[in-house]
Protein backbone atom coordinates (compact mmCIF):
# COMPACT_ATOMS: atom_id res chain seq x y z
CA UNK A 1 0.00 0.00 0.00
CA UNK A 2 1.46 3.30 -0.85
CA UNK A 3 2.72 5.39 2.08
CA UNK A 4 0.08 8.15 3.45
CA UNK A 5 1.52 11.28 4.54
CA UNK A 6 -0.61 12.38 7.68
CA UNK A 7 1.86 14.53 9.47
CA UNK A 8 3.29 17.48 7.50
CA UNK A 9 4.63 20.72 8.44
CA UNK A 10 3.05 23.66 8.00
CA UNK A 11 -0.79 23.71 6.55
CA UNK A 12 -0.51 20.16 6.62
CA UNK A 13 -2.69 17.23 4.64
CA UNK A 14 -6.47 17.10 4.10
CA UNK A 15 -6.97 13.63 2.80
CA UNK A 16 -10.06 12.55 0.47
CA UNK A 17 -13.28 13.66 1.43
CA UNK A 18 -12.02 16.16 4.13
CA UNK A 19 -11.64 13.15 6.92
CA UNK A 20 -8.65 13.84 7.58
CA UNK A 21 -7.97 16.99 9.57
CA UNK A 22 -4.71 18.77 9.09
CA UNK A 23 -1.81 17.03 10.92
CA UNK A 24 1.14 18.53 12.34
CA UNK A 25 1.59 21.86 12.77
CA UNK A 26 4.44 23.81 14.92
CA UNK A 27 4.69 20.28 16.65
CA UNK A 28 1.05 19.91 17.17
CA UNK A 29 -1.13 16.65 16.02
CA UNK A 30 -4.78 17.86 15.24
CA UNK A 31 -7.03 14.64 13.93
CA UNK A 32 -10.54 14.23 13.45
CA UNK A 33 -11.55 10.61 15.29
CA UNK A 34 -14.52 8.97 13.57
CA UNK A 35 -16.83 7.06 15.94
CA UNK A 36 -19.93 4.25 15.12
CA UNK A 37 -21.94 6.13 18.27
CA UNK A 38 -23.41 9.28 18.84
CA UNK A 39 -21.24 10.70 20.36
CA UNK A 40 -22.91 11.88 23.57
CA UNK A 41 -24.60 8.28 24.26
CA UNK A 42 -23.54 7.14 27.70
CA UNK A 43 -21.19 4.91 27.59
CA UNK A 44 -19.99 4.34 24.00
CA UNK A 45 -20.35 7.60 22.86
CA UNK A 46 -18.90 8.84 26.24
CA UNK A 47 -16.00 6.23 25.46
CA UNK A 48 -15.07 8.35 22.82
CA UNK A 49 -15.18 12.27 23.81
CA UNK A 50 -13.42 11.10 27.21
CA UNK A 51 -10.36 9.17 25.12
CA UNK A 52 -9.99 12.41 23.15
CA UNK A 53 -9.82 14.55 26.42
CA UNK A 54 -7.37 12.13 28.04
CA UNK A 55 -5.23 12.41 24.70
CA UNK A 56 -4.83 16.32 25.09
CA UNK A 57 -4.51 16.61 28.55
CA UNK A 58 -1.93 13.87 28.74
CA UNK A 59 0.13 15.21 25.28
CA UNK A 60 -0.16 18.50 27.12
CA UNK A 61 -1.79 20.14 24.65
CA UNK A 62 0.74 18.67 21.58
CA UNK A 63 -1.99 16.16 20.31
CA UNK A 64 -5.81 17.10 19.61
CA UNK A 65 -9.17 14.46 18.50
CA UNK A 66 -11.94 16.41 17.51
CA UNK A 67 -14.97 13.53 17.90
CA UNK A 68 -17.24 12.90 14.97
CA UNK A 69 -20.17 11.23 16.06
CA UNK A 70 -22.13 8.34 14.07
CA UNK A 71 -22.86 9.12 10.63
CA UNK A 72 -21.55 13.24 11.40
CA UNK A 73 -18.85 11.88 9.00
CA UNK A 74 -19.04 8.24 8.19
CA UNK A 75 -21.97 5.89 8.66
CA UNK A 76 -21.77 3.97 11.97
CA UNK A 77 -20.87 0.54 9.79
CA UNK A 78 -18.11 2.45 7.24
CA UNK A 79 -15.62 3.86 10.85
CA UNK A 80 -13.01 1.14 9.93
CA UNK A 81 -13.38 1.28 6.14
CA UNK A 82 -13.00 4.94 6.14
CA UNK A 83 -9.82 4.52 8.42
CA UNK A 84 -8.30 1.86 6.19
CA UNK A 85 -8.18 4.42 3.18
CA UNK A 86 -6.75 6.80 4.97
CA UNK A 87 -9.77 9.32 4.93
CA UNK A 88 -9.36 9.61 8.56
CA UNK A 89 -6.40 8.96 10.60
CA UNK A 90 -7.99 6.92 13.45
CA UNK A 91 -11.87 5.70 14.41
CA UNK A 92 -13.88 4.40 17.49
CA UNK A 93 -16.19 1.32 16.93
CA UNK A 94 -16.72 -1.94 18.16
CA UNK A 95 -14.80 -4.73 15.62
CA UNK A 96 -17.27 -6.83 14.90
CA UNK A 97 -19.06 -3.83 12.41
CA UNK A 98 -16.67 -5.01 10.27
CA UNK A 99 -17.07 -8.82 10.50
CA UNK A 100 -18.40 -8.26 6.92
CA UNK A 101 -14.82 -8.21 6.39
CA UNK A 102 -12.75 -10.48 8.70
CA UNK A 103 -15.15 -12.46 11.03
CA UNK A 104 -12.43 -12.77 13.54
CA UNK A 105 -13.06 -9.28 14.36
CA UNK A 106 -16.52 -11.06 16.80
CA UNK A 107 -14.12 -12.51 19.20
CA UNK A 108 -12.31 -9.20 19.94
CA UNK A 109 -16.03 -7.54 20.74
CA UNK A 110 -17.97 -10.27 22.00
CA UNK A 111 -18.86 -13.95 21.03
CA UNK A 112 -21.84 -16.02 22.58
CA UNK A 113 -21.32 -17.28 25.55
CA UNK A 114 -17.77 -16.05 25.82
CA UNK A 115 -15.83 -14.19 28.31
CA UNK A 116 -16.74 -11.39 30.39
CA UNK A 117 -15.26 -7.59 30.02
CA UNK A 118 -12.44 -8.27 32.52
CA UNK A 119 -11.56 -12.12 31.53
CA UNK A 120 -11.81 -10.26 27.82
CA UNK A 121 -8.88 -7.69 29.02
CA UNK A 122 -6.90 -10.48 30.21
CA UNK A 123 -7.02 -12.16 27.20
CA UNK A 124 -5.77 -9.08 25.40
CA UNK A 125 -3.33 -8.35 27.55
CA UNK A 126 -1.54 -11.54 28.84
CA UNK A 127 -2.63 -14.26 26.49
CA UNK A 128 -1.63 -13.01 23.20
CA UNK A 129 -5.10 -11.99 22.28
CA UNK A 130 -3.70 -8.27 21.09
CA UNK A 131 -0.99 -10.00 19.34
CA UNK A 132 -3.43 -12.14 17.17
CA UNK A 133 -5.38 -8.92 16.75
CA UNK A 134 -2.68 -6.34 15.52
CA UNK A 135 -2.00 -9.31 13.07
CA UNK A 136 -4.98 -9.82 11.84
CA UNK A 137 -5.48 -5.56 11.44
CA UNK A 138 -2.35 -5.35 9.93
CA UNK A 139 -3.49 -7.15 6.64
CA UNK A 140 -5.94 -4.02 6.50
CA UNK A 141 -3.75 -1.13 7.26
CA UNK A 142 -5.47 -0.69 10.61
CA UNK A 143 -3.72 -0.84 14.48
CA UNK A 144 -6.54 -1.56 17.04
CA UNK A 145 -6.15 -0.55 20.79
CA UNK A 146 -9.28 -1.42 22.97
CA UNK A 147 -10.61 1.34 24.76
CA UNK A 148 -13.54 -0.43 27.21
CA UNK A 149 -16.12 -2.51 27.58
CA UNK A 150 -19.79 -2.71 28.19
CA UNK A 151 -20.00 -5.56 30.63
CA UNK A 152 -22.59 -7.98 30.97
CA UNK A 153 -25.68 -7.11 28.86
CA UNK A 154 -29.06 -7.33 28.64
CA UNK A 155 -30.74 -10.41 26.82
CA UNK A 156 -33.17 -8.45 24.62
CA UNK A 157 -36.57 -6.41 24.96
CA UNK A 158 -39.35 -8.52 23.73
CA UNK A 159 -42.76 -7.47 22.61
CA UNK A 160 -44.39 -10.91 24.28
CA UNK A 161 -43.20 -13.09 27.00
CA UNK A 162 -40.61 -15.65 25.94
CA UNK A 163 -42.07 -19.21 27.42
CA UNK A 164 -40.72 -21.58 25.09
CA UNK A 165 -38.48 -22.26 21.62
CA UNK A 166 -41.66 -21.39 19.82
CA UNK A 167 -42.33 -18.25 21.08
CA UNK A 168 -38.85 -17.12 19.28
CA UNK A 169 -39.58 -18.55 15.77
CA UNK A 170 -40.60 -15.91 13.28
CA UNK A 171 -39.61 -13.25 15.65
CA UNK A 172 -37.78 -9.79 13.90
CA UNK A 173 -34.72 -8.83 16.57
CA UNK A 174 -32.99 -6.39 16.50
CA UNK A 175 -29.62 -8.59 17.18
CA UNK A 176 -25.82 -7.42 16.34
CA UNK A 177 -22.45 -10.18 16.13
CA UNK A 178 -22.86 -13.49 15.99
CA UNK A 179 -25.74 -13.86 18.39
CA UNK A 180 -27.43 -12.75 15.06
CA UNK A 181 -25.99 -16.17 13.66
CA UNK A 182 -27.10 -18.35 17.02
CA UNK A 183 -30.42 -16.66 16.79
CA UNK A 184 -31.11 -17.59 13.17
CA UNK A 185 -30.68 -21.22 13.69
CA UNK A 186 -33.05 -21.04 16.52
CA UNK A 187 -35.51 -19.30 13.62
CA UNK A 188 -35.19 -15.64 14.53
CA UNK A 189 -34.72 -13.33 12.07
CA UNK A 190 -31.87 -11.53 13.30
CA UNK A 191 -31.37 -7.40 11.81
CA UNK A 192 -28.62 -5.52 12.13
CA UNK A 193 -29.31 -1.98 12.60
CA UNK A 194 -27.76 1.48 14.12
CA UNK A 195 -28.51 2.29 17.50
CA UNK A 196 -30.37 5.20 16.02
CA UNK A 197 -33.16 3.14 14.68
CA UNK A 198 -33.91 0.76 17.14
CA UNK A 199 -36.47 2.84 19.23
CA UNK A 200 -38.56 3.74 15.58
CA UNK A 201 -38.53 0.28 14.74
CA UNK A 202 -39.46 -1.52 17.43
CA UNK A 203 -42.11 1.18 18.65
CA UNK A 204 -43.37 0.79 14.53
CA UNK A 205 -43.34 -2.65 14.62
CA UNK A 206 -40.77 -3.04 12.22
CA UNK A 207 -39.01 -5.45 14.83
CA UNK A 208 -40.70 -7.41 17.41
CA UNK A 209 -37.44 -7.34 19.97
CA UNK A 210 -34.50 -5.74 20.30
CA UNK A 211 -31.36 -6.48 22.13
CA UNK A 212 -29.28 -3.63 22.27
CA UNK A 213 -26.64 -3.04 25.36
CA UNK A 214 -27.77 -2.92 29.13
CA UNK A 215 -29.92 -0.88 31.39
CA UNK A 216 -27.99 2.28 31.20
CA UNK A 217 -28.43 2.40 27.60
CA UNK A 218 -31.42 0.67 27.30
CA UNK A 219 -33.34 3.43 29.51
CA UNK A 220 -31.56 6.07 27.49
CA UNK A 221 -32.81 5.16 24.24
CA UNK A 222 -36.29 4.55 25.56
CA UNK A 223 -36.83 0.89 25.06
CA UNK A 224 -38.66 0.97 28.25
CA UNK A 225 -41.24 2.60 26.60
CA UNK A 226 -42.23 0.12 24.46
CA UNK A 227 -42.10 -2.64 26.53
CA UNK A 228 -41.82 -3.85 30.02
CA UNK A 229 -40.46 -7.03 29.26
CA UNK A 230 -36.97 -7.36 29.31
CA UNK A 231 -34.86 -10.60 29.19
CA UNK A 232 -31.51 -11.09 31.30
CA UNK A 233 -28.73 -11.86 30.82
CA UNK A 234 -27.24 -11.66 27.20
CA UNK A 235 -25.81 -14.78 26.74
CA UNK A 236 -25.57 -13.59 22.72
CA UNK A 237 -22.78 -10.73 24.06
CA UNK A 238 -21.93 -11.48 27.67
CA UNK A 239 -19.86 -8.16 27.29
CA UNK A 240 -18.92 -5.84 23.71
CA UNK A 241 -15.52 -4.27 23.83
CA UNK A 242 -15.19 -1.25 21.24
CA UNK A 243 -11.88 0.21 20.01
CA UNK A 244 -9.90 2.61 19.09
CA UNK A 245 -8.50 1.87 15.62
CA UNK A 246 -6.06 3.57 13.44
CA UNK A 247 -4.51 3.75 10.44
CA UNK A 248 -1.22 1.95 10.40
CA UNK A 249 0.40 4.95 8.28
CA UNK A 250 -0.88 7.45 10.31
CA UNK A 251 0.32 5.51 13.32
CA UNK A 252 3.85 5.04 12.20
CA UNK A 253 4.42 9.26 11.87
CA UNK A 254 3.28 9.95 14.71
CA UNK A 255 6.15 10.18 17.59
CA UNK A 256 7.27 7.56 20.02
CA UNK A 257 5.60 9.50 23.16
CA UNK A 258 2.54 10.16 21.14
CA UNK A 259 1.91 6.79 20.58
CA UNK A 260 2.48 5.52 24.39
CA UNK A 261 -0.06 8.82 25.24
CA UNK A 262 -2.49 6.86 22.72
CA UNK A 263 -2.30 3.62 24.14
CA UNK A 264 -2.41 4.92 27.83
CA UNK A 265 -4.86 6.97 27.12
CA UNK A 266 -7.22 4.12 25.61
CA UNK A 267 -6.46 1.98 29.29
CA UNK A 268 -7.76 5.08 31.00
CA UNK A 269 -11.07 4.92 29.09
CA UNK A 270 -11.76 1.70 29.17
CA UNK A 271 -11.36 1.43 33.09
CA UNK A 272 -13.59 4.35 33.58
CA UNK A 273 -16.33 2.89 30.70
CA UNK A 274 -16.22 -0.62 32.95
CA UNK A 275 -17.12 1.55 35.85
CA UNK A 276 -19.80 3.86 34.92
CA UNK A 277 -21.62 0.93 33.11
CA UNK A 278 -21.58 -1.41 36.12
CA UNK A 279 -22.79 2.09 38.26
CA UNK A 280 -25.05 3.26 36.12
CA UNK A 281 -26.55 -0.29 34.89
CA UNK A 282 -27.42 -0.69 38.50
CA UNK A 283 -28.98 2.67 38.86
CA UNK A 284 -31.13 2.57 35.55
CA UNK A 285 -32.60 -0.80 36.50
CA UNK A 286 -33.31 -0.02 39.65
CA UNK A 287 -35.59 2.67 38.40
CA UNK A 288 -36.92 0.62 35.36
CA UNK A 289 -37.94 -2.19 38.08
CA UNK A 290 -39.67 0.40 39.80
CA UNK A 291 -41.77 2.07 36.71
CA UNK A 292 -42.83 -1.35 36.23
CA UNK A 293 -40.82 -3.23 33.94
CA UNK A 294 -39.98 -6.88 34.63
CA UNK A 295 -36.41 -8.43 34.51
CA UNK A 296 -36.77 -12.16 33.28
CA UNK A 297 -34.68 -14.92 32.94
CA UNK A 298 -34.44 -16.59 29.54
CA UNK A 299 -36.09 -20.54 30.36
CA UNK A 300 -33.70 -23.35 30.50
CA UNK A 301 -34.61 -24.94 27.63
CA UNK A 302 -34.11 -22.16 25.46
CA UNK A 303 -30.45 -21.46 27.32
CA UNK A 304 -29.45 -24.71 26.44
CA UNK A 305 -31.22 -24.28 22.75
CA UNK A 306 -28.99 -21.17 22.87
CA UNK A 307 -25.84 -23.04 23.25
CA UNK A 308 -26.07 -25.33 21.34
CA UNK A 309 -26.95 -23.24 18.73
CA UNK A 310 -23.82 -21.12 19.04
CA UNK A 311 -21.39 -24.45 19.17
CA UNK A 312 -22.59 -25.15 15.80
CA UNK A 313 -21.87 -21.60 14.32
CA UNK A 314 -18.21 -21.53 16.27
CA UNK A 315 -17.53 -24.67 14.75
CA UNK A 316 -18.94 -24.03 11.42
CA UNK A 317 -17.03 -20.57 11.45
CA UNK A 318 -13.66 -22.51 12.28
CA UNK A 319 -13.61 -24.14 9.59
CA UNK A 320 -14.43 -21.67 6.82
CA UNK A 321 -12.09 -19.00 8.01
CA UNK A 322 -7.97 -19.62 9.08
CA UNK A 323 -8.18 -16.23 11.02
CA UNK A 324 -10.96 -17.41 13.27
CA UNK A 325 -9.10 -21.00 13.99
CA UNK A 326 -6.24 -18.56 14.75
CA UNK A 327 -8.10 -16.94 17.37
CA UNK A 328 -10.37 -19.96 18.90
CA UNK A 329 -6.99 -21.42 19.90
CA UNK A 330 -5.60 -18.80 22.11
CA UNK A 331 -9.10 -17.73 22.68
CA UNK A 332 -10.63 -21.11 23.68
CA UNK A 333 -8.27 -22.78 26.41
CA UNK A 334 -8.36 -19.47 28.28
CA UNK A 335 -12.09 -19.66 27.90
CA UNK A 336 -12.33 -22.76 29.55
CA UNK A 337 -9.61 -22.53 32.11
CA UNK A 338 -11.56 -19.37 33.26
CA UNK A 339 -14.65 -20.76 33.52
CA UNK A 340 -13.35 -23.24 36.26
CA UNK A 341 -11.88 -20.16 37.86
CA UNK A 342 -15.43 -18.62 38.02
CA UNK A 343 -17.44 -21.35 38.96
CA UNK A 344 -15.13 -22.13 41.94
CA UNK A 345 -14.59 -18.37 43.17
CA UNK A 346 -16.45 -15.83 41.46
CA UNK A 347 -20.22 -17.43 41.52
CA UNK A 348 -20.06 -18.67 45.37
CA UNK A 349 -19.26 -15.10 46.07
CA UNK A 350 -22.21 -13.69 44.24
CA UNK A 351 -24.47 -16.10 45.47
CA UNK A 352 -23.77 -15.62 48.63
CA UNK A 353 -24.05 -12.17 49.22
CA UNK A 354 -27.71 -12.56 48.17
Amino acid sequence: MKRRTFLASGAGLTAAAGLAAPAIAQGRVQWNIASSFPAAAPGVGTNVTRYAELVRAMSDGRMELTVYGAGELVGPFQVEDAVQAGNAPVGHAPPYYAAGKEPATHWFTGVPFGMTSFEHVAWLRWGGGQEIWDDIYAERNLKPIYSGNSNTQSGGWFKERIESLDDLRGLNMRIAGLGGEMMRKLGVNAVLMPAGEIFQSLQSGAIDAAEWVGPMLDRAFGLQRITSLCYLPAYAEPGAAVAVIFNTDAWAELPEDLKRVCEGAAGLAALEMHAQFDYFNAQAMHEMAAEGVEFLPFPDDVVTAMRNAWEEVREEMRAANPSVARVLESYQPYLDKARVFSRAMTEPLLAGRI
